[in-house]
C-alpha cells in the first residue's frame, strides 16, 4: 500500500507524528485482508472481528511532508485465532522508515476468542 505524507501528518517539525503510524499500518492491515477476500464489515455483521493483541513498532528513519510511503505487510504465522504479522515502511528511495510486528486475535461481540473459519485462514495463509 502507498501513502503520500500530506500537512496533518506531521508534527511542528514537519515529520511524520509517531502515532500516525498506527494508522497507516491499520488501512494497510485492513487493505492486506481486503486482497485476501476478508471483509471487515461482513464480519462485524455476524459478530466477529480482529482485534490488535499486540503491537511493536521500531522507528528507523523520519519521513515528511510530501514523501511517499510503502508499506508491505508479511503473514508470519496463523494460529486458531490469531494472525502474526509483520510490516515494512519504506520512502520511494527504498530508505526503511519503520518495521512493525502486530498480532491480531479473532474474536466475537464479547471480545471472547474465536477460531478463524477454516476457509479464511487458508486464504491469509497463502499469502
Amino acid at each position: 500500500m502507498k501513502v503520500k505524507i500530506y500537512y496533518h501528518h506531521t508534527d511542528c517539525g514537519g515529520v511524520v507524528y509517531y502515532a500516525n503510524y498506527l494508522h497507516f499500518l491499520e488501512e494497510a492491515r485492513t487493505e492486506f485482508l481486503a486482497v485476501r477476500g476478508v471483509n471487515i464489515k461482513e464480519l462485524i455483521a455476524q459478530g466477529a472481528f480482529f482485534v490488535v493483541s499486540h503491537q511493536e513498532l521500531d522507528y528507523k528513519a523520519p519521513a515528511a511532508y510530501g514523501d511517499i510511503l510503502d508499506i508491505t505487510t508479511q503473514v508470519k504465522e496463523v494460529s486458531g485465532v490469531r494472525i502474526n504479522l509483520e510490516h515494512k515502511i519504506k520512502k520511494t528511495d527504498g530508505i526503511l522508515v519503520a518495521q512493525a510486528k502486530t498480532t491480531l486475535a479473532f474474536v466475537n461481540r464479547d471480545f471472547r476468542p474465536k477460531p478463524i473459519p477454516k476457509e479464511m485462514r487458508e486464504r491469509i495463509e497463502k499469502a
